[in-house]
């Protein structure tokens, strides 16, 4: 029996990566995303969705996921950086949105069918404050915490925050080269550390799910450190 893998975030680095992964090992895919990748692939089923309009996630995805009736994986991947600098009130809302509010949603319609394993895709942000980041690391210790509260309301559910470390994307590019590396460290710390390749990314995390028994639902795990 095809298992079935659901991906949000789908249409470019890791989601995407993770995608035609999965797609490749023969499992059934679904994807949701603002745009649809270019996968032409039977096993693949697409839903456009932008999920920062948080009051109609329900309302546009909860028919879609339940006619999928059972799911073995979810990556909760969708996300966003937000602006480098900025600490308002008004930015922190917009990346809380889309980082933990909008899985929030997600879990809520995930409850109510038969899922076997969710992963939050987390950041070591989530545990180390840097300046510069703080949209971005609020979000993502929330997002840690979300799955680890849901751990004890989905009982048969395994819950998983995972940060799969340093991924080459537009978004980690941007830090790399256009940020002040003296200014905010952190851009420093990525320059010298390990970037990885999108789909080096996913098959790290395909490896890490084979463990997942090894721990706790409502985890944190950081690949580079298991």
């Amino acid at each position: 029996m095809i298992k079935n893998i659901l991906i949000t975030g789908c249409s470019s680095g890791l989601g995407l990566a993770l995608t035609k992964l999965y797609l490749e090992k023969g499992y059934k895919v679904f994807g949701i995303s603002r745009r649809k990748p270019d996968i032409e692939n039977e096993n693949f089923t697409f839903k456009e969705f932008d999920l920062s309009r948080l009051e109609t996630i329900k309302e546009n995805l909860t028919a879609f996921i339940n006619d999928i009736k059972e799911l073995d994986t979810v990556f909760l991947n969708a996300g966003m950086l937000g602006e480098i600098t900025k600490l308002s009130t008004k930015e922190i809302q917009e990346v809380l949105n889309l980082n933990v509010f909008a899985n929030k949603e997600l879990l809520d319609i995930l409850a109510k069918i038969k899922t076997d394993t969710v992963v939050g895709i987390s950041s070591g942000a989530s545990k180390n404050g840097s300046k510069g980041w703080g949209s971005y690391s609020l979000s993502k210790s929330s997002l840690n915490m979300l799955l680890n509260l849901y751990s004890k309301e989905m009982v048969n559910t395994k819950l998983l925050a995972i940060a799969p470390g340093v991924i080459e994307t537009p978004m980690t590019d941007y830090i790399r080269f256009d940020i002040d590396d003296e200014v905010f460290t952190s851009a420093k710390t990525l320059k010298n550390g390990e970037i990885q390749k999108p789909e080096d990314a996913a098959k790290r995390l395909f490896e890490t799910l084979k463990r997942k028994n090894e721990f706790e639902s409502g985890s944190f795990l950081d690949v580079r450190k298991i």
